[in-house]
């Protein structure tokens, strides 16, 4: 079974559970031979990994056999976080899979795909994936392919400690929350022999979720790290979504630091390794971050939201870094490919070879107020953009590249329909908190308040 909908923008995301699913393992094993025939993979190798959702092994079993069955071969990985797949890829130098649903709640599971060396698959191939697998079934190849099981958790927690300075380092006390999710699986060997006092809060692999959801942008998900930084004394807290490809901040005072802060941060670290270079970020990610590239003399490119647009403007670029209003960084010398470990890495040796804190850090980039991520289920998600952008004619610069944005000088709004589940996003940042507040109310009010709400 697969429904449409579970094709999302980047990946496959759909309920697997439950009275109503939208896609099960017979849905698989049809996506796993259509990858195949897609990538022209008969004869050739992926590699293929999954997170701790209890419906992963039977999907990636599924999955498994189609591939098989086109006479692709597989490279298994097994448990595995998202950036632990993407490593997998540039390392085997071969496309890659991972059993997924990242921050979705316990009864859906998905599938992200990748090319060799993690790059991005076209927006084309997952459409032709999508028509094939929902089509008849495809005639098995004469040769069918085999399996084989490789660890590579080692080989890439070596990997991330290799790329950068952990030399020298401070003691340090980190909370880092799972969220029972696949950094419980990956922090501790990604740790090893750094001089830190770890404090783990729900490390146990669980896909039900038992403690919080998974996702770090809704801020009820991050109290527990914050009261562990308080109770702790600890210098900063790490927090994680699903399948560990994200890294959420949190200072010493148990305070919420933004990603597009931490974007910055490691842009400046960066920018220091290699003046002049290109540091892509996403249209809602705080303009506060191309002001500190520019005047360290980087050059800024802007993406669509979304990890395949990013990782496609890196390539293209060449550039040394990016980073994402939703804690997504990008690497290129982990493939271009994002790696919330890598980051979280990058953090500990800001902080580690500074006499600071987590806040003084932060306290020396430009100051903008900012909304934060707020979602709303809407009937007709066009209609309402529609509508606020008739509300806001005449005020500010109007761009449609990504949802829609609306630009002033100090301040901006934007506007956008989710890539993975269906919600309508909200952003607004203004220099002036009053007026952020101002525009964040009045345009809450214009997608709420309609009747296509």
């Amino acid at each position: 079974m697969l429904t449409p909908s579970i094709f999302k923008a980047n990946d496959i995301r759909g309920v697997v559970t439950g009275d109503r699913p939208e896609w099960d393992a017979a849905g698989a094993r049809a996506v796993g031979a259509a990858f195949v025939e897609v990538l022209g993979l008969a004869g050739g190798e992926f590699v293929l990994g999954r997170d701790m959702r209890s419906t992963g092994p039977e999907l990636a079993a599924a999955f498994t056999e189609g591939a098989l069955a086109q006479g692709a071969s597989v490279i298994d990985i097994g448990l595995a976080s998202t950036d632990q797949l993407w490593f997998a890829s540039g390392h085997f130098d071969l496309p890659g899979v991972q059993l997924t649903a990242s921050h979705n709640p316990a009864d859906y599971n998905g599938i992200k795909f990748c090319l060799a060396q993690a790059a991005p698959i076209e927006p084309s191939m997952l459409r032709r994936i999508a028509e094939l697998a929902m089509g008849p079934a495809l005639a098995p190849a004469a040769e069918p392919g085999t399996r084989r099981a490789v660890d590579v958790l080692a080989e890439y927690a070596g990997y991330l400690r290799s790329l950068v300075d952990l030399d020298g380092l401070r003691r340090l006390t980190v909370v880092y929350d799972a969220g029972n999710g696949m950094a419980g699986h990956t922090a501790p060997a990604v740790f090893a022999g750094l001089d830190l006092e770890l404090i783990g809060l729900f490390t146990e692999l669980d896909g039900s979720f038992p403690n919080h959801p998974p996702n770090p942008l809704e801020p009820q998900n991050l109290v527990d790290a914050q009261a562990a930084v308080l109770a702790n004394g600890a210098d900063l807290a790490l927090v994680f979504d699903g399948d560990a490809d994200r890294c959420f901040i949190i200072d010493e005072r148990g305070e919420v630091v933004s990603p597009s802060s931490i974007t910055a941060l490691i842009a400046l670290q960066e920018l220091r390794r290699e003046p002049g270079a290109t540091i892509v970020i996403n249209t809602i990610t705080s303009r506060a971050v191309a002001e500190v590239v520019e005047a360290a003399g980087g050059k800024v490119v802007i993406s669509t939201v979304g990890h395949t647009a990013v990782k496609a403007l890196m390539a293209e670029h060449d550039a040394i870094f990016g980073g994402e209003h939703s804690a997504h960084y990008y690497f290129r010398d982990f493939w271009g490919a994002d790696t919330g470990m890598l980051a979280a890495l990058h953090v500990l040796a800001l902080l580690g070879h500074s006499a600071g804190t987590m806040s003084g850090l932060v306290a020396g980039l430009p100051d903008y107020a900012a909304s934060g991520e707020i979602n709303s289920t809407v009937r007709d998600i066009p209609a309402v953009i529609a509508r606020v952008a008739d509300a806001f004619a005449g005020r500010g610069r109007h761009d449609t590249g990504d949802g829609l944005t609306i630009a002033d000088d100090g301040w901006w709004v934007n506007v956008r329909g989710s890539n993975t589940e269906p919600l309508l996003r909200l952003n607004v940042e203004a220099r002036d908190p009053a007026l952020m507040a101002s525009l964040r109310d009045e345009t809450l009010t214009l997608i709420r308040g309609g009747a296509d709400a």
